[in-house]
């Protein structure tokens, strides 16, 4: 699967990302190569796949190679695009002491997107033949939110909200803080939001259910349901809004959680608990001429 030109963020958007990570990890330069190689000492580096998985972070790769140097990179795998054990999927050309300085950021980047990527598809497949779309959470690492979302996409997910601001989410400790009425409360904050502002509201038991419905939010987030009570649920909600099933979901609950009939399944595991992806550099020196 190859993602879309229009979701993928922008080299503008990027660069900031990149320069921080290399100004962290070489605040006053590469002591080691600086003192260890020649200046004139030119390496091609293959970037190459240790395991199976799927590619993220291409141009992440394309511009901490290039921030030193005039390195020239040649990526063969491209985001979204599955690759198997043993293949090349990048090679970075030119001063050895460039590409050894943005080796570990390089690496860093696309272990961990490719990672995400990678998790992602296994949830979507075992979604497969259903209504379900697998949606991330705000679980995402300080900082690194736009990239880890990105990294989902390329893995065939779906974002949920991107931040606080882009719409409404109310939880059960938001609710633990409304006095009286709740479909009333839920009607009085809808009257004072843009009318485009969508609104979910997350219940934990199935009584909850109807009250919320009454408000006529947009999703309902059905929180560590039982599988018997989100089918309840799901017929329940009959179309009112989307179903969002969401708490401690697992891959090998993916399938019976997807087969109830809900709309949306979130998974914070996506970005919040992979391993990052074993990928490797591989020097090789060029010979001088």
């Amino acid at each position: 699967m190859t993602v879309e030109l229009l979701q993928r963020p922008s080299a503008t958007s990027l660069l900031p990302f990149v320069r921080m990570a290399l100004l962290e990890d070489a605040p006053w330069g590469d002591l080691t190569s600086e003192t260890l190689v020649h200046v004139d000492t030119h390496s091609v580096a293959h970037l190459c796949a240790r395991e199976p998985g799927v590619f993220c972070g291409e141009d992440l790769f394309r511009l901490a190679m290039r921030q030193e140097s005039d390195v020239v990179v040649d990526v063969f795998c491209r985001d979204g695009q599955a690759f198997e054990a043993g293949d090349t999927l990048a090679i970075a050309t030119g001063s050895a002491r460039a590409i050894l300085r943005a080796e570990r950021v390089a690496l860093n980047f696309t272990q961990r997107l490719s990672a995400i990527a990678t998790e992602t598809t296994r949830y979507v497949a075992a979604a497969a033949g259903t209504r379900a779309r697998i949606v991330d959470t705000r679980k995402t690492t300080p900082g690194l939110r736009l990239l880890e979302r990105y990294a989902v996409r390329c893995g065939g997910g779906r974002n949920h909200r991107y931040s606080l601001s882009d719409a409404v989410l109310v939880k059960d400790n938001h609710l633990a803080s409304v006095t009286g009425d709740v479909t009333a409360a839920l009607l009085a904050m809808k009257a004072r939001l843009p009318h485009t502002a969508h609104v979910e509201v997350e219940v934990d038991r199935l009584d909850q259910l109807e009250p919320v419905l009454a408000a006529g939010v947009d999703t309902v987030l059905l929180d560590n349901f039982s599988l018997e009570d989100m089918q309840t649920a799901v017929r329940q909600i009959a179309g009112r809004a989307l179903a969002e099933a969401s708490g401690n979901v697992r891959l090998e609950l993916v399938p019976a959680i997807a087969a109830t009939g809900v709309d949306l399944i979130s998974v914070g595991a996506l970005t919040h608990s992979v391993r990052a992806l074993d990928l490797g550099l591989d020097f090789h020196v060029m010979p001088q001429m």
